[in-house]
């Protein structure tokens, strides 16, 4: 009782003074250990987001020189009928991908979630389009779409159909660039999908059998719902590539025929090196960063929706 009291006494003032410092230096250390990233992480990324915006509110003149600030560069932007053209693409693009892509991942992750030797060379099978660099899938599919001579017309001549033009028309261009993408993301969203399956506790399919669900009812009221958290993230991941993958679209068609495969991240490259145009370019980046999150984040809310995580 008498070791209470006196450890519970009022410290003198010098007493206060050293256990405050000592607090002081010890709840820093973690964010000291942590400064070198973040100054990196400020550096590299907050700092051109930083200049982005300012520089899609900067309207300059003739030789670059700055002569006011506004919201001009917007103004020319939503004016840009290449700019509407590279956003309804965009949306096209990202709907088309997206979705079946998603689709697809779920599907082969179920299919595949037992840990057998056949599925195991299955599923490395269709991880291998993860492996290879985009640029190098696309100039695999130029040749495969390579009108008349390729081997998608080559076998479908087979079965009677002409020959098409895949990357040559506008009307099909955009479609044949969906394919690409399917074809290269699916995979590694089945990845995803296949860790979410992991987590789902054994015993609720159990259940499940034992009161008579079959496949499909399990699939639907056990499997989607409990695997919302992991479509959340892929979601997520899928949008940001399809505002970021432009590599194919550069190599295969340049955004042409006619601006008909055009994205926004090729029409932010093309204002900023081609036409030296920095102000539309910065306004079109504040766009698609923009509409980005705003997307991210109401996927997010509405994959959320219900959830319940239990530890």
């Amino acid at each position: 009782m008498t070791d209470l009291a006196i450890y519970q006494a009022p410290p003198d003032r010098c007493a206060a003074g050293l256990a405050v410092r000592f607090r002081l230096g010890m709840l820093p250390r973690a964010y000291w250990l942590l400064l070198p990233s973040l100054f990196f992480l400020f550096l590299f990324t907050y700092v051109p987001v930083l200049e982005a915006g300012l520089q899609a509110v900067t309207i300059q003149g003739f030789g670059g020189k700055i002569t006011g600030y506004g919201l001009d560069n917007f103004r020319r932007l939503f004016g840009d009928a290449a700019f509407i053209k590279a956003l309804t693409n965009n949306i096209v693009y990202g709907v088309g991908t997206l979705a079946p892509s998603l689709a697809i991942a779920v599907i082969l992750a179920v299919a595949l979630e037992e840990s057998t030797r056949l599925n195991r060379m299955l599923r490395t099978l269709f991880v291998f389009p993860l492996m290879l660099p985009l640029v190098a899938a696309a100039t695999l599919f130029a040749f495969i779409m390579m009108p008349g001579v390729g081997l998608l017309d080559h076998y479908l001549a087979k079965l009677g159909i002409a020959s098409t033009n895949w990357l040559g028309d506008p009307d099909i261009a955009l479609y044949s660039i969906i394919g690409l993408t399917i074809w290269k993301n699916a995979g590694y969203y089945m990845l995803f999908a296949l860790a979410g399956l992991q987590s789902i506790p054994r015993d609720v399919y159990e259940a499940a059998r034992l009161d008579g669900a079959g496949p499909v009812r399990r699939f639907f009221t056990i499997t989607l719902p409990l695997l919302k958290p992991t479509l959340a993230f892929i979601v997520v991941i899928a949008l940001i590539n399809v505002v970021t993958q432009v590599d194919h679209v550069i190599v295969l068609t340049s955004g042409g025929p006619s601006n008909s495969t055009n994205l926004l991240l090729n029409y932010i490259y093309q204002a900023a090196h081609e036409q030296s145009d920095t102000g539309l370019a910065a306004a079109a980046t504040v766009v698609t960063v923009t509409l980005l999150l705003c997307l991210s984040f109401l996927s997010m809310r509405t994959l959320e929706r219900g959830m319940h995580y239990e530890s």
